[in-house]
């Protein structure tokens, strides 16, 4: 009996340690993260810098990233031309790594988005404690709860369109009694 009660224990315990290192990432997070990089990315207006979308991603790594994604390869002058389908990517790349650093800060979100924040900016998810990759860092940091408290605070509800106020129905006014006939 108690080999019994102690092995439940240990499954019990080793359940919940699972389930904590294996938290999904929400599709709520993965929103935040995509806008909040989409919102501090730098827009240089330089022709041809070899940056491409809205997220100023590296052409260089779109063949790659797309074909991951979404199973085509594609070039960034079509990654560019189909917003649609960069966000799309952007957010497929962002779940991953985003998951890859929940599991690694043991589900610290602060730290998870800071860290993806300094890879996306230098391809190392550290190292970006100071100077101008620090800033950049607390900026998409910023944006992300800031894009989290957009998407988590409960939408408005319509506001009731007033109501005309009833007039007042008319008095009947007495209707003349019959004069008697002679």
């Amino acid at each position: 009996m108690q080999l019994l009660r102690s092995g439940l224990i240990a499954v019990v315990a080793l359940g919940v340690a699972v389930s904590a290192q294996a938290q999904q990432v929400s599709e709520v997070q993965v929103s935040a993260m995509v806008d909040a990089l989409r919102m501090v990315a730098p827009q240089t207006d330089t022709p041809n810098d070899g940056l491409y979308s809205r997220w100023q991603v590296k052409g260089d790594i779109i063949p790659d990233w797309s074909r991951r994604c979404t199973g085509n390869e594609l070039t960034p002058t079509q990654f560019e031309n189909s917003p649609e389908t960069a966000r799309a990517i952007v957010s497929c790349i962002l779940k991953r790594e985003l998951q890859q650093q929940f599991s690694a800060t043991n589900n610290n979100e602060t730290a998870s988005v800071s860290r993806v924040a300094c890879w996306w900016l230098t391809g190392n998810q550290t190292g970006c404690d100071s100077g101008p990759q620090a800033a950049y860092v607390q900026k998409v940091l910023g944006s992300y709860q800031e894009a989290r408290s957009r998407q988590s605070a409960p939408s408005p509800s319509p506001s009731p369109s007033p109501s005309p106020s009833p007039s007042p129905s008319p008095s009947p006014s007495p209707s003349p009694s019959p004069s008697p006939s002679p």
